[in-house]
């Protein structure tokens, strides 16, 4: 399992003076860059093959507040790749300066062609690094369906 370590800043609170929301969704996309930079897999190898991360989705669940002043740690673990490596998942967990964990967090996500827009498998030398990834006890292979699980396609305005 991949760690990271944070300080919580004072723009990382909101009104009630604890972690704001947004501030996990932002500590959850640095981990992950963090972690592709430190396995080989950086913004240089990204923009050669001209292509971007998109997420489909970050669920968030809460279990207990955490405030400014202690470090805090983000975890990241590979929970799932397609065959192909267009798609991914990485699940989070956020623990405090004692090692409680206060949040938990699923992402899954896709590679983008930053060309045609479109979304894309890894090239083979990246899909490689990235199929060498530690994974998770759950690991399991994503298939277009899984990107679907929740049934919630767009509804347009009339």
């Amino acid at each position: 399992m991949y760690l990271k370590e944070f300080e919580i800043r004072w723009n990382d609170i909101d009104a009630n003076r604890h972690l704001a929301n947004s501030a996990y969704t932002n500590l959850m996309s640095h981990t992950r860059i963090a972690f592709l930079n430190q396995s080989g897999f950086g913004q240089s190898d990204m923009a050669k093959y001209n292509i971007g991360p998109v997420a489909f989705y970050e669920h968030m669940y809460y279990f207990r507040e955490v405030f400014l002043g202690k470090p805090i740690r983000v975890s990241l673990e590979l929970m799932g790749l397609s065959e192909d490596g267009m798609f991914f998942e990485f699940h989070h967990n956020f623990y405090d300066s004692e090692g409680k964990n206060f949040a938990h967090a699923e992402m899954m996500g896709s590679w983008m062609d930053l060309k045609s827009r479109k979304l894309t498998a890894l090239p083979e030398i990246l899909l490689e690094r990235f199929s060498s990834f530690e994974r998770a006890k759950e690991f399991k292979i994503l298939t277009k369906t899984d990107t679907r699980k929740f049934h919630k396609m767009p509804v347009d305005l009339i």
